[in-house]
């Protein structure tokens, strides 16, 4: 398991330049704002005007869906959801994806140990998610039984910290 995180994280440090001092003075929304793969997220978080919020201090752990996450969802979903009608909901699903600290992978992994192969995150907007391991892989568990794959993790910023994630989790 250690590896996997040493390997992701050499991975999602060359792609998002996380190594480099610049990225460690940029938000975990600049981060997210500057990859061409996070294009969905970066424009529900801005439907949702949680722009401002995730810019705050934190520290936040991100669990960022990629676009193709949001691809998985049924048609028109997203579509739907970033309508100014759909804001309040669309916040809700954005904030599911966010658990307050600074939670590496290191974390992530010591806690899923101590917890005999599970730990029970509470999310930002009140919800549970489950990390566990599946083989190598960290995955996590929604409260729907849905389950997403952590794809790449530790992308570090001034006010925490990013984990890929390759389905979009959704609350009850």
């Amino acid at each position: 398991m250690k590896s996997f995180f040493a390997l992701a994280f050499l991975v999602v440090g060359m792609a998002f330049g996380a190594g480099s001092v610049a990225a460690q003075d940029k938000t975990i929304v600049d981060i997210a704002v500057g990859s061409s793969d996070h294009t969905t997220l970066v424009a529900a978080v801005k439907a949702a005007d949680l722009v401002g919020t995730l810019q705050g201090a934190g520290p936040f752990t991100v669990f960022a869906p990629v676009n193709g996450a949001f691809d998985k969802l049924p048609a028109g979903t997203v579509a739907t959801l970033l309508k100014p009608e759909n804001k309040a909901m669309l916040a809700k699903i954005l904030t599911y994806h966010v658990v307050a600290g600074n939670l590496d992978s290191k974390a992530v992994a010591k806690a899923i140990k101590k917890g005999n192969g599970k730990v029970e995150l509470t999310t930002v907007s009140g919800g549970k998610l489950w990390a566990m391991m599946d083989g190598k892989d960290v995955v996590l568990k929604d409260e729907k039984g849905g389950m997403s794959k952590i794809t790449a993790v530790d992308l570090k910023g001034s006010n925490g910290v990013i984990h890929v994630i390759d389905t979009v989790v959704l609350p009850n």
